[in-house]
């Protein structure tokens, strides 16, 4: 399945708007994560561990907005676009969502 943020794909029809679909994760990251990160945030440098976080909660995601709109006859996904919100307890917890527009192309 073709997935793209852009509004359309260059060389290929759009023959059907199937309908918006949507994939969402809520992803907690452990207090090890945090203490190592608080310790990366001190003295500087990257925070690998988090930054597996994140892309495990878009790949979930995508995956999972992927899913829906083959369920639903489509074969590409445009418009997509993905948010990251904190939420639960402290900012806790992280959540993803992919957003997009199924459609049937040639």
């Amino acid at each position: 399945m073709l997935i793209t943020t852009t509004n359309s794909i260059e060389g290929k029809k759009i023959v059907k708007y199937v309908g918006l679909v949507s994939g969402e994760t809520i992803i907690g990251a452990n207090i090890f994560k945090d203490l190592f990160a608080g310790i990366r945030d001190i003295v500087g440098g990257r925070s690998g561990s988090y930054e597996q976080v994140l892309r495990e909660g878009k790949d979930t995601a995508v995956n999972e907005m992927q899913q829906y709109a083959a369920a639903l006859g489509a074969n590409a996904i445009i418009g997509v676009d993905l948010d990251y919100e904190t939420v639960g307890s402290g900012g806790s917890m992280l959540m993803v969502a992919a957003t997009g527009t199924a459609v049937i192309i040639e």
